[in-house]
């Protein structure tokens, strides 16, 4: 009797041993996780620090591609979602391991200056003008649309924030050789592209987005949003999105290890299909069409 208590003793205990060794500490948290928690699963690594503009958060791309990177690399992502021109100041303070933005022109220069290391192109979508049906009626010529807001002298809500959705809206005005504020009725917001498109709603004014954020805040946001697009499809209104790691030699403490596996992982085919997809199931359209590997 004493020797078959004893067997059972001893196999209750390597039960338990078992058990525990079915959990390991989060090197992030210190919470206990477990060692297989999904098919594939890589041991947590640590923390990627990005910033990116408002875009990627407010369609909510980030918060569906967050969890499929930590269980791919290991990395976990926390981002900061700004203006691209703040976005580019993190970096060039060291804030960051990574930026994800969108002016072509101000990511060259962040790179030229030995701020980031190489800039790689990763999707796009493109900017729409928005606003009241009357009394501009839809054109696909944005100089045309531009103009007739200026003349006119209709109400305009601009971000006015430096973003890469601000830089590609002034460009048109400079193009056109027109200031904006010669209109009496044009308006900055200061802020994010969903509140801008708030406020263009409540005061009926044109608002100029990029058409990621016009979907996403049109059918989710719990604000109504009364506006239709009036302009899209000019070759001028492409927005494209590029990623940048931070200099390690510059800022020796950003995370660059994370940083490669993430331009890596996004540039990747499989992950590149994954943004294809986002937003089709919901809108019958991608709110981002992938393009790495091309010399946008």
């Amino acid at each position: 009797m004493k020797k078959f208590m004893t067997i059972i003793s001893l196999m209750l205990f390597s039960l338990l041993v078992l058990t525990a060794c079915g959990q390991s500490p989060d090197k992030t948290t210190g919470e206990k996780t477990s060692q297989n928690s999904g098919a594939g699963a890589v041991e947590a690594k640590g923390v990627l620090l990005m910033s990116t503009t408002t875009s990627t958060q407010d369609t909510g791309l980030l918060d569906y591609l967050a969890p499929i990177f930590l269980k791919d690399t290991g990395w976990k992502l926390q981002w900061t979602a700004v203006g691209t021109g703040q976005a580019l100041k993190m970096g060039q303070d060291g804030n960051v391991d990574i930026v994800l933005c969108h002016a072509k022109a101000s990511e060259e220069a962040f790179v030229d200056k030995g701020y980031g290391v190489k800039r790689y192109p990763v999707m796009f979508n493109d900017f729409v003008v928005v606003g009241p049906a009357q009394p501009i009626a839809a054109n696909k010529d944005i100089h045309t649309v531009f103009d007739q807001i200026n003349s006119q002298q209709l109400p305009f809500i601009s971000r006015g924030d430096d973003s890469g959705t601000d830089k590609a809206e002034r460009a048109i005005w400079a193009s056109l050789k027109i200031d904006p504020k010669t209109n009496a009725n044009y308006m900055k917001s200061g802020q994010g592209m969903g509140d801008t498109l708030a406020m263009a709603s409540e005061k009926k004014a044109y608002c100029f987005t990029d058409r990621g954020t016009w979907l996403k805040i049109k059918n989710d946001s719990t604000v109504k949003i009364d506006l239709d697009i009036i302009c899209e499809g000019d070759a001028l209104l492409k927005n494209q999105y590029g990623v940048i790691a931070v200099n390690p030699q510059k800022y020796p403490k950003v995370n660059n290890q994370a940083a490669n596996d993430f331009i890596n992982w996004i540039c990747s085919d499989r992950v590149q299909k994954l943004i294809a997809q986002y937003g089709v199931d919901k809108y019958g359209q991608a709110l981002f069409t992938p393009n790495a590997g091309t010399n946008s």
